[in-house]
């Protein structure tokens, strides 16, 4: 079956993991950002490269850690609807909440509307971020499920089936062009058994593969209502064919 793909014609799948990748890419730089403005609220004025200094650097990475293993655990929890407890949620908001407290500190002890406006907008970022992903992926797996079953139910539309031959009615006492001299008797007539024999031939399973195989092209999908369409086989013969040929083609 072909991957699902939305109206635009992209796929869902695709579609899902650049949007996963994008999310946390914001929710990096918004911790990273942070990082220099908690550096300098833990080190209080300590001189360059002094020990406080330097462990100053450890706060934020440590803050932030804590609250990407969350967010990472509850967007695979969420992804199979396993619900987290309550210690979950308080360690989350407990660490979005410290990294804005520090964030913003000395912006608001100095009273500057716009270095507060400058130092909040990536915590909250940060903030929405972490709720929007783990609903994003959420969603996003309902629509590949939707996407799917829209595929397969498109496969699955029965398309009108080659009319089969009927065969030429044989007039008593003539043979019919097709005969060889082997079916037909001395005096002109067709061997009752094997006139009857012929007409009752029936176009076997590897005729119809071979069909199947030849019409087979690279960019085909293969379905049982493509199987049906060009070689005109019935329903119940087109699955396993279909089966047949996906196996052959390593899944396509």
């Amino acid at each position: 079956m072909t991957e699902p793909r939305t109206n635009g014609g992209e796929s869902v799948e695709r579609v899902a993991v650049q949007v996963d990748r994008l999310c946390w890419s914001g929710v990096l730089l918004g911790l990273a950002f942070t990082m220099t403005n908690v550096q300098q609220f833990a080190a209080n004025g300590a001189r360059s490269w002094s020990l406080p200094w330097c462990t100053a650097w450890l706060l934020d990475p440590m803050v932030s850690v804590v609250l990407l293993s969350i967010l990472r655990a509850e967007q695979v929890t969420a992804r199979y609807g396993v619900r987290t407890g309550g210690w979950v949620r308080v360690a989350k908001w407990f660490t979005l909440t410290a990294t804005y407290v520090m964030n913003t500190w000395e912006a608001f002890t100095t009273g500057s509307p716009s270095r507060v406006v400058l130092h909040s907008v990536p915590p909250l970022v940060v903030f929405v971020a972490a709720e929007a992903v783990t609903d994003l992926r959420d969603k996003l797996g309902a629509a590949m499920v939707a996407a799917r079953s829209a595929a397969f139910m498109n496969a699955a539309e029965p398309t009108p089936a080659s009319a089969p031959e009927t065969p030429t009615a044989v007039p008593p006492g003539t043979t019919s062009a097709g005969d060889t001299s082997d079916n037909a008797t001395p005096g002109g007539t067709v061997s009752a058994g094997n006139g009857s024999a012929e007409r009752r031939r029936r176009t076997s399973f590897a005729e119809y593969l071979a069909m199947a195989r030849q019409a087979r092209t690279p960019e085909v999908s293969v379905t049982p209502a493509w199987v049906r369409q060009v070689t005109g086989c019935s329903r119940g013969l087109s699955s396993r064919l279909a089966a047949t040929l996906i196996d052959e083609g390593g899944g396509r």
